[in-house]
């Protein structure tokens, strides 16, 4: 759920949006551990749901833990009474043991407690006692490890429970995080206002999917009285966040549809819509793909429309992307409007720049580049340039969301790598139209699974340029082991005597990360071992944006002949000449990453390699890393990567402001997702504005998850 303000709950009253900071018994630094999951409120930690439970409703015999086999031991539950207890003291980090004999009436077990000075005080013979560790059989008898216990009153019959285990950070205790859950979730459910806050699906939706209230999904997620309740609560409870993001999409939906947008269709009568087509197959000196014409063809007919487009142009590496980007410009220019190009890095922008401008100004489109560090006259006399409409295409970075950026007429923003920047970020450069929204086509060449990619941005609308351009050969990949490197490295050094330039990546800048390999000490012993003569370079984040720049002017200008980096090469870094990419540590990286790694070479004519080094403790990841080496279709190997890590951070696609989900998987709960977007779609297309009663609640807690970025969708 969203985070809260202050002066939501002043204005609400509900302890839902009550800090945690400001609860009795969470110190500071308890409460700065929770932050670091995103648990800031009670709204918060009552919805940080448990990823598993321990079974601790059956106990076994003491006299039956010897005849366990080797695949059943395990972690074991016994009840007991205490026999005799002993506490000792040691010495190293380990400062105290506790052992204590259990009877059960069937034999005697040895407990064992490390490190818990206090229990020796506490654990008396004749008390009755639950514990479960993991056991093992000796000739003396049966020991465990104890891992947790309780202590069960005499009249007490033990019944057991499924015990909730939560999403730890370090420092910060499952016992700690059931305990404040139990007591928080008490008491919202005690207090009429939050508990009717609590339910954002409409009456009419939970009676078609038969859902239980949200009283009992949230009582039941986090004390089960069975595997079958929890699994009844999780059903609804993951119903409900695809509901909240797919009701979120339509609400945005709707109401882009009530802007307006630049009218492009006035300008384009179909005759200069035909001359614009004949110009483009002129504009391209390459044939542009199926893939390509199909998604420029989706772009003009949104571009046409009265409502603004809002659009994801997603495509592999090399795919031809900024070729639709390009057609996008020029139909705006035509139409007598400005287009605005932001790309995450002056690299990068500098990158798209020379490849727009030229093409462009043959068209009769006029570009600029605007980036930190220009001289105050020139900048002066751009931005001048830009609000009188003699600029067409403005191509650069955050820069261009600055107080004095102004537009003459912005008709269209081009976002690059849209998950480097903020909603509210894409929102400013959106609101430097006058009176209008503005098209907005947003460009990502990171693979992303169509089913995320549908959760992720269910606002947008999905173009993909599935399609490689004729004559682009496919890098070749191999997976090595971390003994192969001597031969790698006289490999790469093959390369660079026949003229081409190499990449090899390191997973941290130096050994203060504890990785394997560093770029620093990759680089310093590169030089003067495998790679000495050759120019070797490195490049990482630590670096200044000058620094950065000069080293990639040099390694575009053909000097440098092999560079040592981080993953800050992973995105955009256009350097044709490169023709080998060596990722050390390669299981370190999911496969989406690494498929970006390897779209940086291949960009010429020569035959390209990417060469996959597994570490040593990795070797066993070497049938993942085959999946590079048997396929180069990106969206293919995302599907394969998110299969595998699940719904995460997907190479780093996770943006500000998009779903983070706690209990849905998008794999196993497609079908559910769904169901969701069907119900979502069909309730906002009947009451776009959330304004029947019946849809206050989802209406309320929208508005508060709207608020927390800064936003609003519904009036």
């Amino acid at each position: 759920m969203a985070r809260a303000t202050t002066q939501d709950r002043q204005a609400s009253g509900s302890p839902l949006v009550q800090p945690l900071r400001e609860l009795a018994g969470i110190t500071p630094a308890t409460a700065a551990l929770f932050e670091r999951m995103g648990v800031v409120t009670v709204d918060d930690l009552i919805r940080h749901y448990p990823y598993r439970y321990d079974d601790l409703r059956e106990v076994t015999a003491i006299a039956g833990l010897r005849s366990l086999g080797p695949d059943q031991v395990g972690e074991q539950n016994v009840c007991g009474v205490i026999r005799q207890s002993k506490h000792v003291r040691l010495r190293g980090r380990v400062r105290s043991k506790t052992s204590a004999v259990i009877d059960d009436g069937t034999g005697l077990l040895e407990a064992t407690w490390f490190g818990r000075p206090y229990l020796g005080a506490q654990l008396k013979a004749g008390m009755k006692i639950f514990v479960r560790g993991r056991v093992e059989a000796t000739l003396t008898g049966a020991r465990m490890a104890v891992v947790q216990h309780r202590v069960v009153h005499a009249e007490e019959a033990f019944a057991g429970e499924l015990v909730p285990v939560y999403p730890q950070t370090a420092g910060l205790r499952n016992s700690v995080i059931r305990r404040l859950v139990t007591r928080e979730l008490a008491r919202v459910l005690a207090d009429p206002l939050a508990a009717d806050e609590l339910d954002p699906l409409p009456a009419r939706v939970n009676a078609a999917h038969k859902f239980k209230d949200a009283r009992f999904a949230l009582r039941a997620i986090h004390a089960p009285s069975s595997p079958e309740e929890a699994a009844e609560a999780r059903r609804r409870l993951v119903f409900e966040e695809f509901f909240l993001l797919a009701a979120q999409a339509a609400l945005r939906r709707a109401a882009r549809a009530s802007e307006r947008s630049p009218d492009f269709a006035a300008a384009m009568t179909p005759k200069k819509l035909s001359r614009l087509a004949a110009d483009l197959d002129a504009f391209f000196p390459f044939a542009l793909t199926s893939a390509q014409r199909r998604c420029i063809a989706e772009l003009t007919e949104d571009m046409l429309r009265p409502a603004p487009m809002n659009r994801l142009l997603q495509g592999d590496v090399g795919s031809g992307k900024t070729a639709v980007a390009a057609a996008a410009i020029l139909l705006a220019a035509r139409a007598g409007f400005q287009s605005a190009f932001m790309a995450p890095t002056e690299i990068l922008a500098l990158q798209h720049f020379h490849k727009l401008s030229a093409p462009l100004r043959a068209a009769g489109v006029e570009s600029a580049l605007l980036v930190g560090g220009l001289k105050k006259h020139t900048r002066d006399d751009l931005l001048a340039r830009l609000r009188g409409r003699e600029i067409d295409l403005v191509v650069g970075t955050h820069a261009l969301l600055t107080d004095d950026v102004e537009f003459g007429a912005l008709g269209l923003t081009v976002i690059d790598e849209q998950h480097r920047f903020g909603v509210l970020q894409r929102a400013e450069l959106r609101s430097k139209a006058r009176g209008y929204t503005p098209h907005t086509l947003i460009m990502t060449a990171t693979p992303i699974p169509r089913t995320l990619a549908q959760s992720l941005y269910a606002d947008l609308d999905l173009s993909v340029v599935d399609e490689l351009p004729p004559g682009r050969t496919a890098v070749k990949t191999y997976v090595r082991e971390a003994a192969d490197t001597t031969k790698i490295f006289d490999f790469v050094r093959k390369q660079v005597a026949l003229g081409r330039q190499a990449y090899i990546v390191c997973p941290a800048i130096d050994d203060s990360e504890r990785a394997l390999h560093s770029a620093v000490e990759q680089a310093e012993s590169l030089r003067n071992g495998d790679l000495k003569g050759l120019r070797v370079a490195l490049l990482h984040g630590k670096m200044t944006g000058k620094q950065k720049d000069e080293i990639m002017r040099l390694l575009g200008d053909g000097f440098i002949q092999v560079l040592i980096s981080t993953t800050v090469v992973e995105v955009g870094v256009d350097v044709p000449n490169a023709s080998v990419m060596v990722v050390l540590d390669a299981d370190y990286y999911g496969l989406a990453q690494l498929h970006q790694l390897r779209g940086r070479v291949g960009r010429g004519a020569a035959k390209s390699y990417c060469i996959l080094v597994a570490s040593e403790r990795g070797e066993s990841d070497s049938a993942r890393l085959g999946i590079l080496a048997a396929t180069n279709d990106g969206f293919a190997i995302a599907e394969e990567d998110y299969r595998l890590r699940g719904s995460g951070d997907v190479a780093g696609t996770r943006q500000h402001g998009a779903q983070e989900f706690r209990l849905a998987n998008l794999i196993r709960d497609l079908p559910v997702f769904e169901q969701a977007k069907k119900e979502a779609d069909a309730l906002v297309a009947a009451d776009a504005g959330l304004e029947k009663p019946e849809n206050a609640g989802l209406k309320r807690v929208i508005d508060s998850r709207e608020r927390s970025r800064g936003l609003r969708f519904t009036s």
